[in-house]
């Protein structure tokens, strides 16, 4: 029996002093929390000042208030929460900084609206002129020369003006486009080329200007032919077999394929 009672109050004691273990580690996990939660608190307005100083940033440098020192400490402590708020909303870009290297969306859209203007001017102005009339005077050369002219557009390329040559000469009637050469100012030129390109670029040659297709009478005769002038030749319109036969003979020993890129230099007729 002795031994029962002995055991019991054992057993209550070890009772209480579990549930006194667990009450302070409750009390410990709770003052755990507490602090934890200061520290967020604490986080939080840390965060918030920053933002707030981060927003009152601005272009525009404030007028500094004189201070006439009749304000005391108290005072100054109560309108400084009053005060903020009205200087807060004079903050803004100061108007007088330059600021056009700045991206401006608006800026940049106007311009680029009159960049496009100003080409689809320039591309509606290239397109009459190459839709213009040009008389051009030419010669058939087959070792002396019969001149006529023919009526072309400033646009047209120098195959078609060939076709139109061919159609005024009876005995070219029979020979193909891709048999005839256009020479100008002793200067080959491709039949892709069109008359626009030389009279748009100012082209020359080695005797005369390639862009003047008039008539106009023969420079080298008429004045030192190393100057340059606005006088051109009337081109030569050959066959090809023909410039075969006779390329080592004058004038057909001057000619050269035209190269867009070579500089021909000075006009130097003998």
């Amino acid at each position: 029996m002795e031994d029962t009672l002995k055991k019991s109050t054992v057993g209550l004691v070890r009772l209480e002093e579990f549930q006194q273990r667990r009450k302070e580690l409750e009390e410990a996990k709770a003052r755990e929390a507490a602090r934890t939660n200061e520290l967020k608190d604490e986080q939080r307005k840390v965060k918030k000042r920053k933002k707030v100083a981060k927003s009152t940033l601005s272009f525009a440098i404030d007028d500094e208030e004189p201070d006439t020192g009749a304000d005391t400490p108290s005072s100054k402590g109560e309108d400084a929460d009053e005060e903020k708020p009205s200087k807060r909303s004079k903050l803004g870009k100061n108007p007088n900084v330059d600021t056009s290297f700045l991206p401006d969306r608006q800026r940049e859209e106007e311009e680029r609206r009159q960049r496009e203007e100003l080409r689809q001017e320039w591309l509606r102005k290239q397109e009459e002129m190459k839709n213009e009339d040009i008389e051009i005077t030419y010669s058939y050369w087959d070792g002396s020369g019969h001149r006529k002219s023919v009526t072309c557009k400033k646009g047209d390329d120098i195959a078609t003006f060939l076709e139109k040559c061919r159609q005024q000469f009876p005995e070219l009637r029979g020979v193909s486009v891709d048999n005839l050469m256009y020479v100008k100012e002793d200067l080959i030129i491709p039949a892709h080329y069109t008359f626009y390109d030389f009279i748009v670029n100012k082209a020359r040659g080695k005797s005369g200007p390639l862009f003047n297709f008039d008539v106009h009478d023969d420079v080298r005769l008429l004045a030192d032919a190393s100057v340059e002038k606005d006088e051109s030749h009337a081109g030569k319109v050959v066959e090809r077999s023909w410039y075969q036969r006779n390329k080592h003979i004058f004038p057909a020993s001057r000619w050269e394929v035209y190269d867009p890129e070579k500089a021909y230099g000075k006009y130097t007729i003998a």
